[in-house]
């Protein structure tokens, strides 16, 4: 069975931005995939306002979400207390709306992996101390 990859903006952004130090890695991991990748809306905003001045970035990632490539699977209205209960443990990090998010979702979805180029994602936990897989660069 195949883990459930969770998308976090920097891995979405070094795909679709040629110019993005990451992009090799990004685009190589991003085609590997057979199965969607899930999300949540927090990390789709902050990917459409990353991708502002990238050439075609906004479109690419508009076709990626009516292709269903990338898929929303987070409510946060369902999700309220537990995603501020993360903000607050890692407020000194300091942890975005998008990361905790994440983290919320990697909490739920028991089998997934977090494919991002954010650092931060190697101190958060899961489920109080539970080291959380990822896809990242080196």
């Amino acid at each position: 069975m195949a883990k459930t990859v969770l998308i976090d903006s920097g891995a979405i952004v070094a795909a679709l931005r040629r110019r993005d130090q990451h992009h090799a890695w990004a685009r190589a991991h991003f085609e590997a995939e057979s199965e969607p990748f899930v999300s949540c809306e927090a990390v789709i905003s902050e990917s459409f306002f990353l991708l502002d001045r990238a050439a075609g970035g906004k479109e690419a990632l508009c076709g990626l979400l009516e292709r269903s490539i990338i898929a929303v699977g987070f409510s946060f209205a369902d999700e309220t207390a537990e995603t501020i209960r993360l903000l607050r443990r890692y407020s000194d990090t300091p942890m975005s709306f998008a990361d905790a998010c994440l983290v919320r979702m990697a909490e739920r979805i028991h089998d997934s992996i977090v494919f991002t180029t954010d650092s931060d994602f190697r101190t958060y936990r899961k489920n109080g101390r539970q080291v959380i897989p990822l896809i990242i660069p080196e």
